[in-house]
């Protein structure tokens, strides 16, 4: 079965479905970054870096007289819906602000073109509750218009082989059919289970691993690599490794005497994982968030793994572009987890 991903940054929705058997067939991001990193993981370098309305208009009917598409995927931006002030929850999405849901508008009009069995949307969580449901209710009528069954759920990736607590709204849209969101798994791996064969880290490009696979999920990690890539470390200043080494394992400032606490005036700052649970969300910078014993914070290796993203999966760019790239990701493993439902349910 064949996809196209939109908004799709480097790949993490695609890849979980492509370990499930689908075909990426093109997918679509407005940042090179990411695309470039898209591009250079795949055989088939079906990552495009074009504005998604130019994409609507030039390039779907040529994939389409060439290809049948089964899925629609992608996270669209939806900042409409969350920076509008709605008197009345039932006002349609083209009357809150329609210049800034264009790419929402956009995504909807790729499958009102396409018509695939299946549509997947990926986004923040607080969607769900902004503007007294007004995104919720726009999708269920606006697809449901087209003839499909939508189903949504807030899933916390460390429910389903993730280990890291990321919260997002998936919204699965099926024709004649209905979806049924996948049960959370029986276990959970913390931030240790992750990274703990990863932990030795310096400044070269290249670097070996620190110990044999531990767990399942390192091994799983390690399929096809002999070596980490995005693995330098970022030097901290005497102060802040100072200050990061009086911090506990799953602790922060709020850890250390009062006098430590005007370094950063908010509660999280110099936080530690947990070695024991999963990780906080993976982010776009972690400036404040650091590695359970190492004086530093992850690198974008590490990230990539709390993501569920493989060691041979690279990413390009500058460090700062890596972990941006990391952090906007979805997760593949629960990617994955959705498709391989997906497949059992259109079966």
């Amino acid at each position: 079965m064949k996809i196209i991903d939109l908004f799709s940054g480097v790949g993490g929705l695609s890849l979980g479905f492509e370990w499930a058997g689908f075909e990426s067939v093109a997918a679509i991001d407005f940042w090179e970054d990411a695309i470039k990193t898209y591009n250079h993981n795949r055989l088939n370098k079906v990552g495009m870096t074009i504005d998604i309305k130019k994409f609507n208009d030039d390039v779907l009917p040529t994939i389409l007289r060439k290809n049948k598409i089964d899925g629609v995927i992608g996270g669209p931006p939806c900042q409409g819906f969350s920076t509008a002030r709605l008197s009345n929850a039932t006002v349609k999405i083209h009357e809150i602000n329609k210049e800034r849901n264009h790419l929402y508008l956009e995504f909807f009009r790729t499958v009102e073109i396409v018509k695939p069995r299946f549509f997947v949307i990926e986004n923040v969580r607080g969607l769900v509750s902004a503007n007294q449901g007004a995104f919720v209710k726009d999708i269920i009528e606006r697809f449901g218009n087209l003839g499909y069954n939508v189903e949504f759920k807030i899933l916390n990736a460390s429910d389903y082989g993730v280990p890291q607590n990321r919260q997002r709204v998936f919204f699965v849209g099926l024709k004649n059919q209905k979806y049924i969101f996948p049960k959370k798994f029986d276990f959970k791996f913390s931030a240790s289970d992750a990274i703990g064969d990863i932990t030795k880290a310096d400044a070269k490009e290249i670097q070996e691993y620190s110990c044999s696979a531990l767990n399942d999920f390192q091994k799983m990690m390690r399929k096809k690599s002999k070596h980490l890539k995005n693995h330098e470390v970022t030097i901290h200043n005497e102060q802040t490794i100072r200050v990061i080494s009086l911090v506990p394992d799953g602790g922060n400032i709020k850890s250390l005497p009062p006098k430590y606490w005007e370094i950063r005036k908010y509660n999280k700052a110099f936080q530690r994982m947990n070695s024991n649970l999963a990780s906080n969300t993976i982010d776009t910078g972690h400036r404040n968030y650091f590695h359970y014993f190492e004086n530093r914070i992850p690198t974008a290796r590490e990230s990539a793994r709390i993501q569920s993203f493989p060691d041979s999966f690279e990413f390009l760019g500058t460090k700062g572009s890596q972990y941006k790239q990391v952090g906007n990701a979805v997760p593949p493993l629960l990617a994955n987890v959705i498709a391989k439902q997906i497949i059992k349910i259109l079966k």
